[in-house]
C-alpha cells in the first residue's frame, strides 16, 4: 500500500494543527544545516516545515512533496522560485538528483509499507545524506482511539462504519530502525516521545484531523452528532497523549 491519500479542508487544516509546528521545530534543531543544501520536504502539508526550511535555506532549495493536490497549492504560498513544489505518492517518488536531507512531520504514519517507503528515501539521498523525521508512533492517541472506537460501534454509526480500518500505522522504534537498516541508511536511531496536546477547539481538531476517515464514511447529516458523541465520551478535558516516533539516520554507500 501506499499514502493513504484524501482530500483535505486545508484551511481548518492550517488553522488548527498547531502541535505541527512544534513538531516541525523539533526536526529541524536535529538536523545541522549550512543553508546551501537541498532538502526534500516529504510530505509538506500545508508547508509548516516547509517555511521553516526556506528561512534555513538562503542558499539552498526545498523540494516540497504531498501527496493531497490541496495541499501543494496551499504550499505554493511558502515557496521561492528556486524550489519545487508537486504532487506525489512518497512511495512512488522519484527525483532527478539526490538532495543532501530528507525532513518529514507528522506523515510516515500515513503509509503503510514502511519498507518502501524508507527505500524510497533512500533513493532519494547522496551518500551521507541525512533523514530527519517524525511521525505518529506506537501507542499514539490510545485512549481516543479506544473511546471514539466505542461510539463509532453504536447506532446509527455502526452500520456505516462496517470494515473500517483505520489509515495509520503507529510503529515501534525497534522495527523502525531495523527497515532503516534494511533500506540502506546507518547511523540509525529511533525512539518513542509522548507528546500531550489539548486542542483548543477539540471538534474541529476531531473533525479535521483525527476522526476524518471515520466522516468520510458517515452520511454528513450524522457527521456533528459522531463528533459530540465522542466530545461526550471522552469528557473534560480534552486532552490526547500523542506519542511520536522520532527518526535519524544517515544515506550509508
Amino acid at each position: 500500500m501506499g499514502s493513504a491519500i484524501r482530500d483535505w479542508d486545508v484551511a481548518s487544516y492550517q488553522r488548527i494543527s498547531v502541535p505541527h509546528e512544534e513538531w516541525a521545530k523539533s526536526i529541524l534543531e536535529r538536523l545541522p544545516l549550512n543553508g546551501d543544501e537541498t532538502v526534500l520536504d516529504a510530505g509538506c502539508g500545508t508547508g509548516r516545515l516547509t517555511r521553516m526550511l526556506v528561512e534555513s535555506l538562503p542558499s539552498g532549495k526545498v523540494i516540497a512533496v504531498d501527496g493531497s493536490e490541496a495541499m501543494v497549492e496551499k504550499v505554493a504560498d511558502v515557496v521561492r522560485p528556486v524550489d519545487e513544489a508537486f504532487v506525489c505518492d512518497l512511495t512512488a517518488l522519484e527525483l532527478s538528483q539526490p538532495v543532501d536531507a530528507v525532513t518529514s512531520s507528522a506523515v510516515f504514519h500515513w503509509i503503510a509499507d514502511h519498507e518502501l517507503l524508507f527505500r524510497r528515501m533512500r533513493a532519494c539521498l547522496k551518500e551521507g545524506g541525512r533523514l530527519a523525521a517524525q511521525c505518529g508512533g506506537a501507542g499514539n492517541i490510545d485512549d481516543f482511539r479506544s473511546v471514539s472506537g466505542e461510539v463509532a460501534a453504536r447506532r446509527p454509526y455502526a452500520s456505516h462504519l462496517v470494515g473500517f480500518e483505520e489509515p495509520w500505522y503507529y510503529a515501534g522504534a525497534e522495527e523502525t530502525e531495523a527497515r532503516l537498516r534494511e533500506a540502506g541508511f546507518g547511523e540509525v536511531r529511533c525512539w518513542l516521545q509522548p507528546w500531550e496536546v489539548v486542542p483548543p477547539d477539540p471538534v474541529e481538531f476531531m473533525r479535521t484531523l483525527i476522526l476524518a476517515p471515520h466522516l468520510d464514511r458517515l452520511p454528513a447529516d450524522l457527521h456533528d452528532r459522531f463528533l459530540d458523541d465522542v466530545l461526550e465520551a471522552v469528557g473534560d478535558p480534552f486532552s490526547l497523549r500523542y506519542v511520536r516516533l522520532n527518526l535519524e539516520a544517515v544515506a550509508a554507500g
